[in-house]
């Protein structure tokens, strides 16, 4: 499994809808608006890299009032 954070810029005043039809989407475990660069973020987790792809460029880039995306992969460290 690969697990990612994925930031998200919204254009103005879309933050909300952002949040509400990213946490719809199958394979993203959590959605939360956020302050800063970014107007929010999803923790996800897929199959592997090419799912992890998939899922960020075909299902959350495509939400209505995404303007860019910013994948964070998790890692073990031991």
């Amino acid at each position: 499994m690969v697990n990612a954070y994925v930031l998200i810029n919204a254009e103005a005043g879309k933050a909300g809808n952002v949040v509400r039809e990213v946490s719809r989407i199958a394979g993203v475990k959590s959605t939360h608006a956020v302050t800063g660069p970014y107007d929010a973020i999803a923790f996800v987790e897929a199959a592997d890299f090419n799912a992890l792809g998939e899922l960020v460029v075909a299902r959350i880039q495509k939400v209505e009032g995404v303007n860019r995306t910013l994948s964070c992969i998790v890692v073990e460290l031991s």
